[in-house]
């Protein structure tokens, strides 16, 4: 009897060994498990309906996002009305700001102009001194030509606010030229209705029934923080004719003027512009009776400066 084994013989024999052990695994495995096998039978049975009666929103599942909730050991009292009034204390009576005395100066045109008649130096300045409510107004203007002071006046008027933007004023007007010296009462409403427009309405009764009524607006377009340009316009009323001045009754004269400045500073400001003058009705006759021209044009330059 021989002992010999043939090595196939053994490979083949472990082949089908490992196949076989293989098989009955996967047997093994596509059975279903017995759950009645298993621990769980002294767990309570739990009903559908329990299930779904359960409220997961109470149960802690371990998520990150769920701060945990905190109870303030010391309460917050009721805000009391004791509370409120240590916190609003009573304000003492505020008073307005008109004890101070405050003064203004503005030389609103100061410049030459080139006339017809020949060389022009024309102003137009105003001052105030007072206070918030009160204060007392001085205004002038006029013009002197090649040397000859051809018309001039000077106004001092009380004014007394009537609102933020409104000023009743009342007082005296003195001209000097032309012709003779003449006193006018005054009376009228100066203001600023909207930003940048300022407007006065001045009334006057003089001697011997005159009366008179001037209107005056301005308005500053700004261009720039330092570049305006600055419209105006002048209108003159009278009640009865005056050939010593050259005045006649019903709208006399208007004067109307666009000038653009710069400013260097604030208070100081030059500028260049023109102005058309022109007279109406029985005045512009009077005018041209003395050789005049009623209507006409004039480039001016000047500077506008205030204190």
């Amino acid at each position: 009897m021989s002992l010999l084994v043939n090595p196939r013989t053994l490979v083949a024999g472990a082949l089908a060994l490992v196949l076989g052990s293989a098989a009955a695994g996967t047997a093994n495995a596509a059975q279903p498990m017995d759950h009645s096998a298993m621990g769980h039978a002294g767990m309570p049975a739990m009903a559908s309906g329990q299930m779904d009666a359960m409220d997961h929103s109470q149960m802690n599942h371990g998520s990150a996002e769920q701060a945990p909730r905190t109870i303030s050991r010391t309460p917050i009292p009721v805000l009391t009305d004791a509370d409120r009034a240590a916190a609003f204390p009573p304000l003492a009576a505020h008073g307005v700001h008109d004890k101070m005395l405050n003064w203004f100066l503005l030389f609103d045109q100061l410049e030459y102009q080139d006339a017809d008649e020949g060389s022009v130096l024309s102003w137009d300045a105003s001052a105030w001194i007072g206070g918030d409510i009160d204060r007392l107004w001085l205004r002038s203007e006029g013009e002197r030509i090649n040397g000859m002071t051809e018309e001039a006046e000077i106004q001092a008027l009380w004014g007394h606010a009537i609102g933020p933007w409104w000023e009743l004023v009342g007082g005296v007007r003195q001209d000097f030229e032309p012709g003779s010296a003449q006193t006018w009462g005054a009376f009228g409403i100066q203001g600023m209705p909207l930003y940048g427009l300022e407007v006065e309405a001045t009334g006057f009764v003089g001697e011997q029934g005159q009366s008179a009524l001037r209107l005056e607006g301005d308005y500053d377009l700004l261009l720039s923080n330092r570049l305006i340009l600055q419209p105006t316009v002048e209108v003159n009323f009278y009640g009865k004719n005056d050939p010593e001045r050259g005045l006649g009754s019903g709208l006399a004269n208007s004067e109307i003027g666009l000038r653009l400045r710069y400013e260097i500073r604030r208070e100081f400001a030059p500028y260049i512009g023109v102005t058309w003058n022109r007279a109406y009705g029985n005045s512009a006759d009077l005018l041209r009776d003395e050789g005049g021209n009623d209507n006409e044009a004039r480039l001016v330059a000047g500077i506008r400066m205030w204190f």
